[in-house]
Parts: C-alpha cells; structure tokens; sequence
C-alpha cells in the first residue's frame, strides 16, 4: 500500500505541474482576447505552438503508462483522478506531436482573420485557413476514433459518453414542441423593446454588482471586455469577460451573469481538487448548466427581473419601461434575431441545432467548406422564416469554427436540458426562492448549486453529476416544460 501511495503521489505532482502549465497556456488565450496589442497575432501564434509541444510532451511522457499500470484507486477522489488521467493520457498518444502543434498554431491564426472576416463581411477571405483548420480536426478525430464515427471522437473531447445519435435524438425530442411554441408566441402581441442609450461605463458597473450577486469572488478574478464573452480559468484565478451596446443594455448584464455562472462552477469546487483532473468542470455540458441556470432560470425570473428594474431605474433613471411586470416582459421577449448569444431562451436550441448539423455534416464529408455559407443560408430560413442579411448575422458570428471547437455548440443544448433539472430540483428543495430573488439575494440558490453540484468537480462523469444534484434522470422534459409555462403565461396563451 506505501509503494502504491508512492506511485499515486509522483502521478499526481506531475499532473499537477501539468495543469499548472495549460494554465499559462490559458493565460494566453485570455490575453489575446483582451489586452494583446493587434500587432502581436503571429509571435502570439508561436507562443501558443510552444506551449502546446511543452504540454503534450508531459501529457504523452511514458512515464504516465508505467504510473497508471502500478497505480490502484485507494478511495472514489484516486479512482477518479486516475480515470481522468488515462483517458487524457490515451487520447494524447492517438494524435502525432505533429499534429497537435499544427492545430495549436494554425487556430491561433485562424482566430484573427476570423475576426477580421467578421468585421469586413469577408467570407471569402476566412474559407481558406477555415478549410485548414477542419483538415486538421478531421486528421485528428481519424485519429481518435480509430475507425469509428469523426464527430464522434470531437463532441467527446467536450462531452465524455455521448453521441451525435445521442444529441440528435435529444434535439428531435425537443424541435417540434419548441417549433409549436414559438409559433405561437411570434403570433402574439409583443412588447417593445428596450430604446434609448444607456451609459456603457454604467453597464459595467451594474455589471460587477451582478457579478458580486450571483457569488463571483472577486479576489480571485476579474471582469474585463472582448468582442466574444467567455470565462478562463480555474482554481483561484477565474476570470471573465462581457461586452457593451448603448441600445442594449441586457446584452451586457445578462453576458455577465452567464460568464458568472461558469466562473462559480470553478471557484466552487473544493479547493482540495486544484490542479488536478478533479479541480474543473467536469464537461462543458454540466458548465453550461450552470451558467444557464444562472442567466435564465434565476436571472430571468419574475422575482429577480423586479429587483434588477429597481437597479436600473436607479443608475439609468427613466428608461421608458412603467413598472416591474412590464420589465420582466421586456427581458423575456421573443424576437426575431439572428445572433445565437442575444436569441431568447425559446429559441436558442433552435439555433444551436443548426449548427449541430452543419457541423456534423462537415466531419461527414456530406458538406464542404466552400458550400457552408449557403447550407447555413437556407437552414436559416427555413427554420427562422426570414433571410440571413450579412455573414457577421450568419456563419461569421461565432469564433468557434476558428479555432476549430467542432462538438462544442451541442454542449451549450445539453447545458440548457441540464439547467432544467437542476431547477426543477432546486425549487422543490427551495420552494420561497423567490422572496430572496426579489431582494437580489441568490445566495439560497447558488449555495444549493455549489453543495449539490459544483463543488465535486470531475469526481463523477457528466450525466452521473446532473442525476446525483437533481435526484432525477436527465431529461429534456423538465427544460421544456419550463418554457412551455413561462412563455404561455408571459404571452397569454
């Protein structure tokens, strides 16, 4: 048993060392998005490569093999580490060095001109490293899967113990009702939308108030802008961005709490689990959990929508809105957009279905690059019923594709199905939240989250996390219920 204790320890110092390196390799990543000078793209790009040969080399190190083979789980925290560990350390050794500093390198890149394509309107201008970058995310899952399905082997890298069959199931589960539902909700009255200017220094400041609502501890992170909102890290150094519009106001505030609600997940684990496999999200499903939960079911509550009216209308003044119910419509409404991160919460799946074929498609070879914008042209109306008016409003809008994140969107549908749960759970356990929410008080709720869910980490696989915090089987049911009640007494269905 020492010798074995011996074995476990030496494993778990290396990966220790390891994660703290994919921490400075995030760090990058962070900087990049937000304070790297325009200028620095390509020397960015080298870095990112250095870095991704420095980890991978540790990551495929022989000595892993020889620690997992005398190495025996002694409690459930060393037997999940060690499963996380051989499946990362499996996965490594399938994909070239080669090959791993080429993506690392050419998504770098990828990422700038995808920016720039986005700002000119130039699709023309993105295909080129876009084709790069899904022949080596092509290459790569031929070499994951080892003959078995390409998407497969990506939406894995994202989403450990599903499928494609699975999520098209799941999606084929939930379009028809939500088809139905929106239908009915664009045929109804709607309210107006937000008008005016709202002061962008003041959005960030409401902004961090949200942010220290909803538990983000600020001593270990910080709230910074970037043209695409995200979270980094893990540990004590979590740390977040948002974005500002003078005419939208919601666009930063409801960013930021979605941003939180991934950065909680982090800063909630137990700080025993640091930099080991333990020490973050278990998949970007359950992450996406928490922060949907976050920005949709607690943050756009009616209760919790009548104290942020208050705290709008004492920064801004007068925004035209008369009382709080007309608020909570107001935040709530469906309308026609094409952007996936500003779409309501009706129709979000919707849009991340599109993408989910689409890219599934790609891996299939039943779609070609050149032919993406056209295919994603015509899904788009034939699922939203109006016409995509400019690339940044269709395939440009998102960086995913850019730094080649094929399997990522149906995780953000996962979080959604998930968030369902969860809530459905935590109002049964919960049942006078709403006293709290209307005072801006989610620490009921949150805490819930952090006891029941967050502060396990990766000690249970995915859909074991979701089923232990909700006593329930994960099921799209609960989600679309949920809408089906909020959406039909908001309209007056």
């Amino acid at each position: 048993m020492i010798a074995n204790s011996s074995v476990y320890d030496e494993l778990m110092a290396f990966q220790r060392d390891t994660a703290a390196l994919k921490g400075v390799a995030g760090r990058l990543g962070w900087d990049q998005e937000t304070m790297m000078p325009a200028g620095s793209a390509e020397q960015r790009a080298d870095e990112h490569s250095a870095m991704s040969k420095i980890i991978y080399a540790r990551q495929t190190d022989p000595r892993i093999t020889d620690w997992l083979n005398r190495a025996e789980p002694t409690d459930p925290v060393a037997s999940a580490n060690l499963r996380h560990i051989r499946r990362a350390h499996e996965k490594m050794l399938k994909v070239p060095e080669r090959l791993a500093a080429e993506i690392a390198s050419t998504t770098s890149r990828a990422q700038g001109i995808w920016a720039n394509a986005r700002k000119d309107e130039d699709v023309a201008g993105f295909l080129p490293i876009l084709k790069t970058v899904i022949a080596l995310r092509t290459e790569e899952a031929q070499a994951l899967s080892e003959g078995g399905d390409l998407y497969d082997a990506l939406l894995d890298n994202f989403e450990p113990n599903t499928s494609g069959a699975k999520i098209a199931a799941m999606f084929d589960a939930m379009r028809p009702g939500l088809v139905a539902l929106r239908e009915a909700v664009l045929a109804a009255d709607a309210p107006a939308p937000l008008a005016g200017s709202f002061d962008e220094d003041v959005q960030l400041e409401l902004s961090r108030e949200l942010a220290l609502a909803f538990g983000y501890d600020m001593e270990c992170g910080r709230i910074d802008r970037a043209v695409h909102p995200f979270s980094s890290g893990s540990g004590l150094d979590v740390r977040i961005t948002t974005r500002t519009s003078p005419a939208d106001p919601f666009n930063c505030l409801y960013s930021t709490i979605h941003e939180v609600g991934h950065a909680a997940y982090e800063q909630g684990i137990d700080r025993v689990h640091y930099l080991t496999p333990l020490g973050s999200g278990v998949s970007l499903g359950v992450h996406e959990s928490q922060s949907r939960i976050y920005e949709n079911q607690i943050g756009r509550s009616r209760a919790f929508t009548g104290w942020l009216f208050g705290r709008m209308r004492d920064l801004f003044g007068d925004f035209g809105v008369q009382d709080a119910d007309h608020f909570y419509q107001v935040v709530n409404r469906v309308n026609d957009g094409f952007i996936r991160t500003e779409a309501d919460e009706l129709q979000y799946n919707l849009h991340i279905m599109l993408r989910f074929d689409l890219e599934r498609a790609l891996m299939s070879g039943d779609l070609q690059v050149d032919d993406l914008e056209a295919a994603w042209n015509d899904r788009f109306k034939a699922d939203f019923g109006y016409a995509v008016d400019k690339p940044s409003n269709g395939m440009l809008q998102d960086v995913h594709w850019s730094v080649g994140l094929i399997g990522y969107f149906p995780t953000y549908s996962l979080g959604n199905v998930y968030a369902g749960c969860l809530h459905a759970a935590m109002r049964k356990a919960l049942p006078d939240l709403d006293s709290d929410f209307a005072r801006g008080d989610t620490s009921k709720a949150t805490g819930w989250l952090r006891t029941h869910l967050q502060q396990y980490g990766g000690l249970y696989e995915p859909v074991e996390t979701i089923e232990n915090a909700a006593g329930m089987a994960a099921s799209e049911k609960p989600l679309l219920a949920y809408l089906d009640n909020k959406f039909r007494d908001l309209y007056a269905l």
